[in-house]
């Protein structure tokens, strides 16, 4: 079983992906960690990397091939803007928060150290960053792959995070996985 989680910012990807991946006890995967590993590598901030990403396609293209390197492997859980176009066999799960609220939850990572490499110092820098990355990313997949990872269409279940806390997401995408894979 393979499963892919995209999704916008703050809206738990990573915190749902690492418990589904525990739950049906599957190997995880982070395409974040992949540009974050990248961002250090060049010693710049995600936002930067991102930037340069809409110049330079060879970054996304690094990404892109670490997550087609798994579409050999079964079992495994990603989390991932774009892993449901390289792995269609998938089950494909989108998460999505208000910029709102991503931002107070991003903001509240940081402060308590639970983020390292986002460099912020306020929540409304956050929300800013926010929104830049995510038109970068959304300007990057159009102009690279034809395609919006927002839409929802694009996947087997849609999650709107932004009235719940962690447990009950990651208890709805549970809920969604075991019915499919029943």
């Amino acid at each position: 079983m393979i499963i892919t989680i995209s999704g916008t910012a703050g809206s738990g990807k990573s915190t749902v992906a690492k418990a589904v991946a525990k739950e049906f006890r599957l190997k995880h995967y982070s395409a974040g960690d992949f540009m974050r590993e990248l961002a250090a590598e060049r010693d710049i901030s995600l936002e930067e990397l991102s930037r340069l990403a809409e110049k330079d396609i060879s970054i996304d293209r690094e990404i892109d091939e670490r997550t087609k390197k798994l579409a050999k492997r079964d079992n495994f859980v990603i989390d991932s803007r774009l892993a449901f176009h390289f792995l269609p066999k998938a089950i494909k799960i989108f998460l999505k928060v208000s910029p709102g609220i991503a931002a107070k939850r991003i903001w509240r990572d940081i402060k308590a150290k639970k983020r390292a490499v986002e460099q912020f110092s306020s929540e409304k820098e956050v929300l800013s960053g926010i929104l830049k990355r995510q038109d970068s990313e959304v300007k990057r997949y159009k102009k690279y792959y034809s395609l919006d990872y927002l839409d929802e269409q694009n996947y087997d279940f849609v999650l709107d995070t932004s009235k719940l806390n962690i447990e009950e997401s990651i208890e709805e995408t549970l809920n969604f996985i075991r019915k499919k894979i029943i």
